[in-house]
This record gives C-alpha cells, structure tokens and sequence, in this order.
C-alpha cells in the first residue's frame, strides 16, 4: 500500500494516519506489539525514518509505548485526540455535565487531602474575581476575561487540592472547554450570574474537612447553570 502526501500534509502525518487506523480499527490488540519499522516501511512503501517518525508521534499521543530491545507496544486504540476533540464540540450542557462529574468528586478529595496554601489559593481568586464586579454584582464593562479566569482559578484550585494527578490533568485540559463556556454564560442575560456565596459554600465545605458537604456545594454551585441552559433548550 503506498502513501503519497497530500496537498500541505507531510509524508509522516500520512504515515501517522494510517497507522492510527490501524490501530482505532483494532488491528493491532491492546499489549501486542506492533511491525518493525522495517516491516511498515515496505508494507506503506515509504522510508524507514519515516516510519520511526510517524510511530514518535503515536507514542507522544499516548497509542503506543516504546520498549528498548523488544520493540512498540500497543496501550490504547482509542486516540486521545478524538476524544479531545469531542469535548471541544460539546455543548454547554454537556460540558457542565462533565464538570459536575469531575469537580464533585474533586472537591470530596480536597476536604479529605487540601493544604492550607490551598485553601488561600482558592481564597485568593474568589477575592480577585469579587474586586472586578459592579454594584450589581455583574463584571464590571471590560473585565469579562479576566473575570472569568479568576473563576476557573477557584475551581482549578479544588480540583488541585485533591491530589489525584489524573483528575488534575484531566481537569487541566479540561479547563479551556470550561473557560469557553463560562464566557459564553456570563455574556448571556438569560443566564444566571456567579454568586461568591456558592463559592465561599464550597470553599468552607473544604476547609472544615467535610467530604459530603463539599460535594454537595459544588453540585448545588453548578446546578444552576445547567437548569438555565436545560430551560434554554428546551424555550427552542
């Protein structure tokens, strides 16, 4: 099967392709390893660096794992990258969704493992995201971005203080979907505004140590968004 670049693409980001299919098609099980270099060269007719180039590339994205003296092995068929991609597509629902999910069991971590320095972390954006606000309690005219990254401060901060490092860089990744949405929210009427009482719930929850009370902050803070966007979709 040869491969020509197409267009701008280059030979290896062909190579990497195919071999993706390969691997989301399950040609390769989980824990087998995979041709040589010398193998895949002359099954795609290309280069041999080529090879090794495209398969760096699997590697980093987490499909593959070298192993020095026996060779690549499979560890997902499923690419990480399409996943991403998917949360990038959601919708605000979803993405709330998700977050509740994920910050819910954060923040029982965090009242179980939190330091003080986190506790002042979350202290610290709350403050700073107040200090932006009107007399309504709105972002004050210009502040909108940086209102909104004092709030993901907050909830970066809680995920953080629970000390798992998956939920971290899951959450950290995750963070730029949430962002995203968060703008959106804020620039819309029918939205209800970020309340600091909500916050500072869940910020106590945590400081006194108290998983089940955390949990239900953060749920209680994040519900009221998504029965907004729930009765928006539901208005069309």
């Amino acid at each position: 099967m040869a491969l020509q670049a197409a267009g701008r693409q280059s030979l290896v980001d062909t190579v990497v392709e195919a071999l993706r299919s390969q691997l989301t098609a399950g040609e390769w099980q989980i824990g087998t390893r995979i041709p040589t270099e010398h193998a895949l060269a002359e099954q795609l007719q290309v280069g041999r660096n080529t090879v090794r180039e495209a398969v760096r590339v699997l590697v980093h994205a987490g499909m593959l794992r070298s192993r020095q003296g026996e060779g690549t092995f499979v560890v997902s068929t499923a690419d990480p990258g399409d996943i991403m991609r998917g949360v990038q597509r959601a919708g605000i629902r979803d993405v709330l969704e998700l977050r509740i999910a994920l910050e819910a069991e954060a923040a029982r971590l965090a009242a179980e493992r939190h330091r003080p320095a986190d506790l002042e972390r979350m202290r610290a954006a709350l403050d700073a995201q107040a200090a932006l606000e009107d007399a309504a309690g709105q972002p004050a005219s210009g502040s909108l971005e940086l209102y909104a990254n004092h709030d993901i401060a907050f909830h970066k901060a809680v995920v953080d203080a629970a000390y798992n490092t998956a939920l971290t860089a899951t959450y950290g990744w995750f963070s730029n979907s949430v962002r995203e949405a968060l703008v959106t929210a804020l620039d819309d009427h029918a939205m209800p505004k970020i309340v600091h009482g909500d916050h500072r719930a869940v910020l106590d929850a945590i400081a006194a140590g108290d998983p089940e009370a955390a949990e239900r902050a953060i749920r209680d803070l994040l519900e009221k968004p998504k029965r907004a966007v729930e009765a928006l979709l539901a208005s069309r």
